[in-house]
């Protein structure tokens, strides 16, 4: 998606809002209130760190533009509420007036209708002027070239896509909620030990896990130790991950390219996680509850009919196991985790029951 407007409409409605700002700032006399409330907010306003440098942020922000789910996740984990929101997809055409149905993850932790602004890498700045937003919230690897821009419109933070502990707390800081995000993280830290002991079980008699991310087997990737929560959370239930032989494992790549030939190299494997994708005619998905079999089902398909897949020791021991890639890799904090802890308990535990 394009951005709806030109550098012009950009320019002229910052001018606007500048004039109207400076209208405002020339009035004649202050009522003590105002100087009082004036003070009031300057004093609450706090210099947050970010990757663009640092932005002042005053008072409660109440209008917050949301570029991904990345971010709405640890927003709503703060349990803060989003004025505006870009997906990474386009799932849905619209505003979200019934986010439950229309947001896949986190719907049902949206408690007020939120406008669409477009596509998460490339919002429509007339949307996002239309919410009046008084802080915005963006990621390093989408929006650092559009930072200039969104600041003019409002206190604007571009945040880390390799390190979500640190947003949820930079995001903490924005919305006063410091010391929720510190809880937050104490209690993911908790859950996840807790995890540990329940697939302790499963992961002596099989410790050695492959993790692959494919749409339907024709191209296959090699999951790293680089992708995030995505093998970090396998690892620290205490998976050891399953690598080609002389495979460089300290590879900056969170995903390697890899062909279904090579797959009898791996058969060393006691378990197999596939992380599907499918974003073609994303905007069928009417209900958030058809996404997993949207997403799963081409792979699925693809790795019953393959006769390499079907040759593997983890076919035949019934060890493979299919979870959409847009979980992990979307969501890398405490609702994430929460869900991809679920999923995983769900599918590998109720295997060695």
């Amino acid at each position: 998606m394009k951005l709806l407007n030109s550098g012009r409409f950009i320019a002229f409605m910052i001018a606007i809002a500048v004039a109207i700002v400076s209208c405002q700032g020339v009035s004649t006399s202050l009522s003590d209130n105002s100087t009082q409330n004036t003070s009031s907010i300057r004093m609450s306003c706090r210099n947050i760190n970010h990757v663009m440098g640092q932005t002042e942020v005053c008072g409660q922000p109440q209008r917050i533009v949301v570029l991904g789910p990345y971010l709405l996740e640890s927003l709503l984990a703060l349990n803060v509420q989003a004025a505006g929101f870009a997906d990474h997809v386009s799932f849905h055409q619209g505003d979200y007036d019934n986010p439950t149905q229309q947001i896949t993850y986190l719907g049902d932790r949206v408690k007020q209708p939120m406008a669409n602004i477009g596509i998460a890498y490339a919002p429509s700045i007339e949307a996002i002027l239309k919410v009046k937003p008084d802080l915005i919230l963006g990621l390093d690897i989408q929006n650092a070239r559009q930072y200039q821009t969104l600041s003019r419109i409002a206190p604007t933070l571009i945040l880390k896509w390799t390190d979500p502990d640190m947003n949820l707390k930079a995001i903490a800081q924005a919305v006063n909620r410091s010391e929720q995000a510190e809880q937050i993280l104490k209690e993911t830290k908790q859950k996840i030990a807790i995890a540990r002991q329940e697939f302790a079980s499963f992961v002596e008699s099989a410790p050695k896990l492959l993790l692959l991310n494919s749409s339907e087997l024709r191209d296959i990737f090699l999951v790293t130790n680089r992708n995030g929560l995505c093998s970090s959370l396998l690892k620290e239930l205490g998976f050891q991950l399953v690598f080609p032989p002389n495979f460089p494992q300290d590879s900056p790549a969170p995903l390697i390219p890899i062909s279904v030939e090579t797959l009898p190299q791996l058969n060393q494997a006691d378990s197999v996680i596939l992380l599907g994708n499918n974003f073609s005619k994303p905007n069928q998905l009417k209900q958030a509850n058809n996404f997993e079999d949207h997403q799963l089902a081409r792979l699925k398909q693809a790795w019953s009919k393959n006769a390499i897949a079907q040759s593997l020791n983890v076919s035949k021991s019934g060890k493979v196991y299919f979870i959409p890639t847009y979980l992990c890799l979307g969501l890398p904090g405490s609702i994430g985790t929460d869900l991809y802890l679920n999923e995983l308990k769900k599918q590998l535990l109720s295997t060695s029951n």
